[in-house]
């Protein structure tokens, strides 16, 4: 089975993305400087898919994978 996001929110210095096996997993928006940069409305128009969370606006693109590799 592989593991996809269903949702993601930030606080101020975090990605916040809950996985569709259960796990919550955090990571520092230092990581991403797209997003550390961008507005709140910029970062809530991110579109989910099967492999992982896309930023039209941002041109961000992180996968699920990557994200898991990461933590």
């Amino acid at each position: 089975m592989n593991t996809s996001a269903k949702s993601v929110r930030f606080d101020d210095d975090s990605m916040w993305v809950d996985l569709s096996d259960g796990r919550v997993i955090a990571v520092p928006l230092a990581w991403f400087p797209r997003l550390l940069n961008a507005t709140v409305q910029q970062r809530q128009q991110v579109e989910l898919s099967p492999s992982g969370l896309h930023w039209e606006e941002l041109d961000e693109d992180i996968s699920v994978a990557g994200l898991l590799g990461s933590v």
